[in-house]
Parts: structure tokens; sequence; C-alpha cells
């Protein structure tokens, strides 16, 4: 019989974005505090001992870029982040979509989304914690106890952690 493994999952809203910004949403950049928020907040998830195997990002510059910076402060190869356009503005059952299509080889995976999907998503996974609201650059942390991210949406969740960047 085969050992159940867990695997980890970091659901992550991008950084804090420019709302000066007039242009295309999709083309909305990082402002200055958010340019300062994702390192840290990598930093944070490298503390605690958690190195992703990939980094999977909706392609709306905000969530790009943040996981851009993700890559960096965790020394991996920018070019190496999954893209996936439905993250983009996806509603929580899109989540489950996307996370059962990951390759079994990664363990851990960093995924970057946006309000209001990424709340309502978190607020399924686990009964005993419900975030009002995810904030920018807040990553929510959970054990997956399943062999196939394909077993993801019926398979037993463990809250691991949640933190962003006000949280000190």
């Amino acid at each position: 019989m085969q050992t159940q493994q867990v695997k980890t999952l970091l659901i992550i809203r991008h950084a804090k974005s420019d709302q000066s910004f007039w242009g295309n949403d999709f083309e909305r950049p990082l402002n200055d505090r958010g340019k300062r928020d994702a390192p840290e907040m990598a930093k944070r998830v490298m503390v605690r001992n958690i190195n992703p195997d990939v980094l999977v990002s909706s392609p709306a510059l905000r969530a790009k870029k943040t996981a851009m910076l993700f890559a960096e402060a965790m020394k991996k190869d920018p070019e190496a982040i999954v893209y996936i356009s439905s993250l983009y503005h996806a509603p929580s059952r899109e989540f489950y979509e996307v996370i059962k299509l990951l390759n079994n080889a990664h363990h851990t995976v960093a995924l970057f989304s946006h309000n209001p999907g990424i709340t309502y998503f978190v607020n399924e996974l686990v009964n005993d914690v419900t975030i009002d609201d995810m904030p920018t650059c807040g990553i929510f942390a959970i054990g997956v106890h399943a062999n196939s991210w394909k077993d993801f949406a019926k398979a037993k969740k463990d809250f691991l952690f949640f933190d962003y960047p006000k949280n000190y």
C-alpha cells in the first residue's frame, strides 16, 4: 500500500497594486509598497522552511510581478513561473480546475491570483479558518493529504498558516 503524501499549497494574493493607474486592469502594475512586500513575504515563507517546487500565476501584470519578486527572493528562475490565464479574476471553482492539472512531481506549489475569487477559495478549504478579505500579498497555506493533485478537491486539508504584510 502506498503511503499518502502531504503536499503543500501556498495561495497568494498579488501584492499591492497602483490604484492610480488608469490603463487596462490587466496591465495594472505594483505600487512601491507592493514591490517591498512581495520579497518580504517570500522571506517569511523561506523562514518556515517551505520551498515551492513551482510558482503558478495569473498572467496579469500585478500577479506576474508578485510571482517574479517571490522567485527572485527564493533564488528561483523567474522564467520557470507557469502562467495560467484562467487565474485572472478566477472564481473559486477555477482554482480547483487549475490545481487538479498540476504536475504530481511538484510537492509544494505557490499559486498567485486575485480577489474576490481567492478569498472565496481559501474559505472553502478548511472548516475552522475564515478570512474576511484576503489582503494584498497575503499567504494562506495548507497541507493537502493526496498523492495526486487531481484528488485535491476531496483530499483532507490541514491549515498551516495565514500571513500578510501588516501581520507583525
